[in-house]
């Protein structure tokens, strides 16, 4: 395991390593129930925050305050993503229909395709950190391995020998390239009901654009979607970055038991409640993947369960706050990126 020790003995299937103890106890103490409550009022929340967006949106007209209904947008978007991601994992109904049924319509709104990404999730969810097996980390402008890092060429070398100062810039690409990476699968038909996600990414591209184009005059227009989708990838990214990134890589042949699997290769961010609305509960995501259907407002409760029961066993269990987590990321790539800034031998 790439910049840890820990011993690759046991199975891994979730009842390795002592799992099923910790989720014995978090089954008895009614963690995994349903939280119909908090994500219909969340929901309900998010929907007047995009239907006051729209409502300034028309109001303003074609105004320089529009850059501030841009940011605004960024951050509903991100959170409809934030239940889109819930729903994927079955945290709101216990019928994968139902659930089904949400994230395609969250889908709809952030124009990501929702089957797509659960895909991509999933595999990521399946082995978090693990060379030629997690999707998160093999990204063509970063490097997170002294492997990947060597392997680069080109343009892309120079950007993985600089990494740690263009992280926070390329984040400004992240919304975009969800995108064109749902767009692409669609094409290729490689998501469940191809047609459906088809329509509804087309109905948010054809909506959006003419929305913004109708109401604003060009220059403004794309301004304003260039702030959208700029500030929306930073908020996305800045939300996803601190749970695995700069935490240790498995190598290909490496294998590990589910808890450490999940454990040693993810990194909870505390700081409060605002907090946890802030980055839509992921950063409690040592819980999230050691129970991914867990309802989002449960993982506050189960953490410091799970923090003490990794501690008795002597399974190292990383935590920080939210500066401290990008300022890690920052370390990581920087040292990543190390061999490609010494100068050659001559």
């Amino acid at each position: 395991m790439t910049g840890s020790a820990v011993s690759a003995t046991q199975s891994s299937k979730p009842g390795g390593g002592g799992f099923v103890e910790l989720a014995r106890w978090v089954r008895h103490a009614g963690l995994l129930r349903r939280r119909y409550g908090y994500y219909a009022a969340r929901i309900a929340v998010n929907a007047l925050l995009l239907a006051g967006g729209g409502v300034a949106f028309v109001l303003l007209g074609d105004s320089w305050w529009q850059l501030l209904t841009a940011a605004l947008f960024a951050g509903v978007f991100t959170q409809f993503a934030f239940i889109g991601h819930d729903a994927g994992h079955r945290q709101i109904f216990g019928s994968r229909r139902r659930n089904d049924l949400v994230g395609y319509v969250h889908g709809a709104v952030t124009g990501i395709s929702y089957q797509w990404w659960v895909g991509k999730h999933n595999r990521h969810h399946a082995n978090p950190n693990h060379e030629d097996e997690d999707p998160d980390i093999e990204i063509p402008a970063l490097a997170f391995s002294d492997e990947q890092v060597m392997a680069k060429r080109g343009l892309l070398r120079w950007m993985a020998k600089y990494q740690a100062f263009l992280f926070f810039p390329l984040l400004m690409a992240e919304a975009v390239m969800l995108r064109v990476a749902s767009v692409q699968a669609v094409l290729r038909r490689e998501v469940k009901a191809t047609w459906l996600e088809a329509i509804l990414i087309a109905i948010h591209l054809v909506g959006y654009l003419s929305a913004v184009f109708l109401v604003l005059s060009p220059f403004k227009a794309v301004l304003f979607i260039l702030v959208h989708q700029g500030l929306m990838g930073v908020y996305l990214g800045c939300s996803f970055a601190p749970n695995h990134k700069g935490m240790p890589i498995l190598g290909k042949d490496e294998r590990v038991d589910y808890l450490r699997k999940q454990v040693l290769t993810s990194r909870d961010v505390l700081g409060g409640r605002w907090v946890d609305e802030l980055l839509g509960g992921l950063n409690y995501q040592i819980e999230h993947h050691l129970f991914p259907t867990m309802p989002r407002p449960n993982l506050r409760r189960a953490q410091p369960v799970v923090r003490e029961f990794c501690l008795r066993r002597g399974i190292s269990y990383s935590h920080c706050g939210l500066m401290a987590s990008y300022a890690r990321i920052l370390r990581h790539l920087h040292a990543v990126g190390a061999p490609l800034r010494r100068p050659r031998r001559t």
